[in-house]
């Protein structure tokens, strides 16, 4: 009978009150985080992922995914990676923050381990930080894919390259690749691979001496190209390169003969014109020697009827013999208009 009047005055108390309060709500928010923790909670517990309550709640507080966390570690246990790396949801959730793809490097070790390639937790993670898709380059280790070259993507074009005799080759190569795993970190990417398997197959064609040859043997260009190690530093191993078209161009060497030709005459033509420019000024000068002898001429005729009137005034001329003068002379112009000196020699 006692203890009934103390409950009833413990119920009364104000303290009491609050104390339940609080413990309810306490209640009410563990089961509130346990509800929502409670699924992923009961996977780890099912498959020994090995991650707590705790853990999945102290997640949540550094900004990572839980769910993301879980089952990449239930992935990883259920393939066995855990006996084979070091991996733990703490180095996982460190992925996470560096920004890192979790799910894709966990299905990339799987496949690599399934697929028997050397591939590890740490390089799988730097090649993922890097920004390669890690999981695709597995499967392309696995299964190579073709690349176009020239890329379609890029140019609608061919690799055009002329043989020793000038005709012109258009070539459209396929080249098949796999991912060299250990050379993925640091290596080329595919541009690299196309424009040097372009460079081969341009240089492959221009050491041939006929365009026949290549048309008849297009593989060699194949074996040539794929001999020159081109893989070398690239992310990529060259298995094969195929010559899937090659069409037949332009003459170029015909082309080039003809604009040689041409240039050639144009040089002939310029130099001819020089030279006649050059006679032409000749002719020129000859003519203007002709008047300035003439004018000499002139000149020393203007001097003989001095000449004849200081021989009269000298007595070393007579008249006679000056009138014999001119009979000689005027028979000698006769002469000359009879044989046509003269009007040659006036012309």
């Amino acid at each position: 009978m006692k203890i009934i009047p103390a409950l009833m005055m413990f119920a009364q108390s104000p303290a009491t009150w609050a104390g339940i309060v609080v413990i309810l709500l306490f209640v009410i928010i563990f089961l509130a985080i346990f509800a929502q923790f409670a699924s992923l909670w009961l996977q780890c517990k099912m498959t020994n992922a090995g991650i707590g309550l705790i853990d999945l709640i102290t997640m949540r507080f550094r900004k990572v995914n839980p769910t993301v966390i879980v089952r990449s570690m239930i992935m990883a246990v259920q393939a066995g990676l855990t006996k084979t790396f070091p991996i733990t949801h703490s180095k996982l959730e460190a992925h996470y923050l560096a920004g890192g793809n979790v799910p894709n490097v966990i299905r990339a070790l799987i496949a690599s381990q399934r697929a028997d390639i050397d591939l590890d937790w740490d390089t799988a993670q730097a090649i993922d930080l890097a920004g390669r898709d890690i999981l695709d380059a597995v499967r392309t280790s696995v299964y190579p894919k073709v690349i176009d070259c020239p890329d379609p993507s890029r140019s609608a074009g061919t690799l055009d390259a002329v043989a020793g005799d000038g005709i012109q080759l258009c070539a459209r190569g396929r080249v098949t690749v796999r991912t060299n795993i250990a050379q993925l970190i640091g290596g080329a990417t595919e541009e690299t691979v196309i424009a040097r398997v372009g460079q081969g197959i341009v240089q492959a064609i221009g050491s041939t001496e006929s365009y026949k040859s290549v048309l008849e043997n297009p593989d060699n260009i194949s074996k040539t190209v794929l001999g020159q190690g081109l893989e070398g530093n690239t992310a990529y191993e060259i298995v094969s390169i195929d010559i899937a078209d090659i069409d037949v161009g332009e003459n170029i060497g015909a082309r080039l003969q003809a604009d040689q030709a041409e240039a050639d005459m144009r040089v002939a033509q310029a130099k001819a014109e020089q030279l006649r420019a050059d006679q032409t000024a000749r002719e020129q000068e000859m003519i203007a020697r002709i008047q300035q002898n003439r004018a000499k001429v002139v000149l020393a005729e203007a001097q003989v009827p001095k000449a004849v009137a200081e021989a009269f005034n000298s007595g070393k001329l007579g008249l006679l013999d000056y009138y014999e003068l001119k009979n000689v002379q005027a028979d000698t112009t006769m002469r000359q208009s009879i044989a046509g000196v003269g009007s040659s020699s006036n012309d």
